[in-house]
């Protein structure tokens, strides 16, 4: 392997030192059309091999821009679907550092074929063994879909990810709208996780390996844990709007690994620790807050379409590689604007679908709302969830008292309505009435909610169910 392309430099920094070993660096295009030279095209534009991230094996291709712009043909393909073949077999995360022109037209046929050889390793990787995909320049075309078939994607801040240019869009100019740049694929796209610097790209890849199970067959990844099991926290009352503050207060060492951040910001998920054990993590946001906690931007607690397919996604991820998952709700309703009415009935129902398919093991928080249907979305009991927990505060039930109050008691005058919604919060919407009717397991004190929480995945950890024969769902 060259020590000097970029190409190279990216595998060098990526992974723990000396530990990458390079496969097929003899490896050459066949082609002679249009002069290609193959004595001029060392590795064929891409570097792969194997090596070690925290200890953990994984498998890495990167793209070297300086051989034909790092364009995508046969033999290229061929040493990456080969890199695939190797992972599979001896289950192993694949890592890919994108930097290419694309489909390298010389080839032809031969090109376009070998993306789709590429696609098809992908599928069979996909829920096999995770794959993620950075990238670090240009990912352009066809080869933006090695992004969208990955489970994670980082990208560079400068980098380039599109199916289209952005001038090639009717009305658009890049100018007007960069729809290329990681600044638009991260918020409005929502297909990449992380976005940095280079070298802040590489080290986040580091540490979502070292959240992450080799393999589906290995289970959740456990890790030696040194902090306090018990530990008592009273800030957690004060979280119940920023959750991502809230699962950061609750994890081992107050580490959380938050991915697409800037997406569906009123939907949190990511990554977490509890008592050394990998936990997924799924949390409405109804604000969000600075470093010194003050409140910068005010969301509703209500489910979006954007958020539901952000924790769908997410939940079919951890429960293909058994990894459990957490949930904080506080959630009041569905998003109403027309352009979430045209898509909230759909993507509410993959979100339920993802939790009720789920057979990892579930713990669900109350620490808000739990109003009417969107909160049975949001792994309820109803659909799954093995224990339910719930903060001495929550609400929980149809709808608001106040508003169930005008309904059954319209025309009363105000001073009934005002007494009968106190009634109807008391009976109906507290969380002890909902206790009483086994739809919440615990009543915890906020400050104590990591020790129950860890205590509920310790006794969830043998957990076995089946689900009915099938191929696949079609939600």
């Amino acid at each position: 392997m060259s020590t000097t392309s970029k190409a190279s430099q990216r595998i060098t920094a990526l992974l723990d030192e000396n530990s990458f070993v390079e496969i097929g660096g003899l490896v050459t295009a066949r082609a002679t059309d249009f002069n290609m030279k193959p004595s001029e095209m060392p590795s064929d534009g891409c570097i792969t091999g194997y090596g070690v991230i925290g200890g953990k094996p994984v498998y890495v291709y990167s793209q070297d821009i300086s051989v034909l712009n790092g364009t995508v043909g046969e033999m290229h393909a061929r040493k990456i679907v080969n890199l695939y073949d190797l992972a599979m077999k001896t289950g192993s995360p694949v890592i890919g550092l994108i930097d290419s022109a694309g489909l390298r037209l010389q080839e032809a046929t031969d090109a376009l074929n070998a993306f789709g050889s590429i696609y098809q390793k992908q599928t069979y990787a996909s829920g096999v063994i995770p794959q993620i995909t950075a990238v670090l320049g240009s990912c352009g075309g066809g080869l933006s879909l090695l992004c969208a078939l990955s489970d994670f994607t980082f990208m560079e801040e400068k980098a380039k990810l599109f199916v289209n240019a952005p001038n090639a869009l009717d009305g658009n100019v890049i100018t007007k709208c960069d729809s290329s740049s990681a600044q638009f694929q991260a918020k409005e796209c929502g297909l990449a996780d992380v976005a940095g610097d280079e070298a802040g790209v590489l080290s986040k890849i580091r540490e979502l390996v070292s959240f992450l199970p080799l393999n589906n067959g290995e289970g959740s990844d456990i890790a030696e844990c040194s902090d306090d099991l018990n530990r008592v926290n009273e800030e957690l009352a004060g979280c119940v709007g920023d959750t991502s503050i809230a699962l950061s207060i609750l994890a081992d060492d107050n580490h959380f690994f938050e991915v697409k951040a800037g997406y569906a910001k009123d939907m949190v998920v990511g990554f977490l620790k509890l008592d050394g054990v990998t936990v997924g993590a799924v949390a409405n946001r109804s604000e969000i807050c600075d470093e010194e906690g003050n409140t910068v931007e005010k969301l509703d607690a209500v489910l979006s379409p954007e958020g539901c397919r952000k924790a769908a996604d997410f939940v079919n991820f951890c429960d293909a590689f058994e990894i459990p998952v957490l949930t904080l709700t506080n959630v009041k309703g569905y998003k109403a604007t027309l352009d979430s009415e045209r898509q909230i009935a759909k993507e509410a129902a993959k979100l339920v679908h993802a939790f009720s398919d789920a057979t990892v093991p579930k713990v669900n928080v109350i620490i808000g709302k739990a109003l009417g249907t969107a909160a049975v979305a949001m792994n309820s009991k109803a659909i799954g969830a093995d224990l339910t927990l719930a903060w001495p505060t929550a609400e929980i039930g149809t709808m608001e008292g106040s508003l169930a109050a005008k309904i059954m008691y319209e025309g009363q005058g105000a001073d009934v309505i005002k007494e009968k919604a106190a009634e109807y919060q008391a009976l109906q919407l507290s969380a002890g009435s909902a206790a009483r009717r086994g739809y919440v397991d615990q009543i915890v004190e906020a400050a104590d909610t990591r020790k129950y929480v860890i205590g509920a995945f310790e006794m969830l950890f043998t957990k076995s169910e089946d689900r009915p024969a099938k191929k696949h769902g079609t939600v």
